[in-house]
């Protein structure tokens, strides 16, 4: 029996026999871990209870850039698949994934599909990319599979090509970040197709919420909701770092654990777990990875716990949808970024004198990022914004809004008056 529908107490002890394997296996196995257990002289003997996590230091984006190979608990000849993540510095973080790390991956998204109704006979169209480095249609990829369903890769972007294929092949379901679905709509009634009719009856998305704390669709779920009313709309939560996905079921009340995969705490700004029920960072422990495993691993979301059970009948607890993010995380077309990975891209372009990045709210609710540039060279604006935009995307994966100001207009907002420090990152986010 799937152990989402055991009993609490049945979860509770599964999950901390498999957080003694886990510490056992990284005091073993990860310099990285061995290393600190020995600076803090921490008996991992004495991890054997998910409140003894509070034993443990926490592990962050800072710490697997600095120390990046130490994290690998596997030989390099051992490692089938890399795929990197943002970081805090700029230069994305490297994990290795073995062959049990994807099966896990595999395991991983075949319950999460399976708990938004997904199933062997469906088809489903992947809008996002299974390239550049990145985990997650390679994840999706595998659980379709590993699900019996069946998947088409279209890759992210291309509206017409997208309506193409499903006109052609006709899935009844969608993944994608929920904000191009109204691009899809966009170009499905300015070329008269009957998108309310056509094949699709889900919508499966990813970085970028649905509904707001109290489950209700928020504004950009609602916009989609009342343009495409047939279909039924499902939002997920998951990261390169977690291994592992956050799924809502047909209630729509929160992302289901997957208990045997990962260990969630919600942590207050004193470090230290809150109320249940109440709003933190979450923070994540894996369990059965075999590369990189991560002990309280702090994610920078914001987001609470939900116990009581589930109307599907899952006894596992639930994520609300994130309340936002900590510091200045960005979230730009499904990709978790910083400013910093930003200024990276800039800093390291010989043209850009000087530069502003704004965040605002787009009017569907989601992250939008302008990068105001100046510049001193020969290209012309168009060539500067399309050279910037290919040089994101080669870093980050997406690409922000390029305007190009004046050296001098960009000063000033840099060195505004009674300032002691140059602003080049201005939060204009509604929240």
């Amino acid at each position: 029996m799937d152990i989402e529908f055991q009993s609490v107490e049945e979860i509770r002890l599964l999950q901390e026999r498999l957080l003694s394997q886990q510490i056992a296996y990284v005091s073993q196995h990860s310099p990285y871990y061995k290393s600190m257990f020995a600076a803090l002289d921490i008996d991992v003997k004495t991890i054997k209870s998910i409140a003894d996590l509070q034993k443990l230091p926490f592990t962050d984006k800072k710490d697997l850039q600095l120390y990046n190979e130490d994290f690998l608990c596997v030989p390099k000849v051992d490692i089938v698949d890399y795929i990197t993540t943002s970081g805090t510095l700029g230069d994305p973080v490297t994990f290795g994934c073995t062959e049990n790390d994807l099966q896990r991956l595999a395991y991983n998204e075949h319950k999460s599909f399976a708990c938004a109704g997904i199933q062997k006979g469906d088809i489903l169209q992947l809008m996002t990319t299974m390239d550049k480095r990145f985990m997650a249609g390679l994840a999706y990829w595998l659980g379709i599979r590993d699900l019996g369903a069946s998947i088409i890769r279209v890759g992210n972007g291309i509206p017409e090509l997208q309506w193409d294929t499903i006109m052609r092949i006709k899935p009844n379901a969608i993944m994608c970040v929920p904000s191009f679905i109204l691009r899809l709509i966009e170009y499905a009634e300015a070329n008269n197709i009957d998108y309310r009719h056509s094949s699709i009856k889900k919508i499966i998305g990813i970085g970028e919420g649905l509904r707001d704390q109290d489950f209700n669709l928020n504004l950009l779920g609602q916009k989609i909701h009342e343009k495409w009313p047939e279909v039924q709309l499902f939002a997920t939560y998951s990261s390169t770092e977690m291994s592992a996905t956050f799924s809502e079921c047909e209630y729509g009340c929160g992302g289901h654990v997957h208990p045997e995969l990962i260990i969630v705490e919600i942590i207050g700004e004193d470090n230290l777990p809150v109320p249940d029920g109440q709003v933190g960072e979450v923070v994540i422990t894996t369990l059965g990875v075999e590369g990189m495993p991560l002990l309280r691993f702090r994610t920078g979301d914001i987001a609470a716990k939900v116990l009581q059970p589930c109307q599907c009948g899952r006894n596992s607890y639930r994520l609300t949808p994130l309340v936002g993010r900590k510091n200045n995380m960005i979230k730009l077309k499904g990709t978790t970024i910083y400013p910093p990975a930003i200024n990276d891209v800039l800093d390291n372009t010989d043209y850009v004198v000087n530069y502003v990045v704004r965040v605002v709210t787009s009017a569907a609710g989601t992250d939008d990022v302008i990068v105001q540039v100046g510049c001193r060279t020969s290209l012309e604006e168009d060539a500067i914004i399309k050279d910037l935009k290919d040089r994101f995307r080669s870093k980050l994966r997406v690409a922000p809004h390029v305007q190009i100001l004046p050296i001098e207009d960009i000063q000033k907002v840099n060195f505004p008056a009674k300032s002691r420090k140059p602003i080049k990152f201005i939060d204009g986010r509604t929240h």
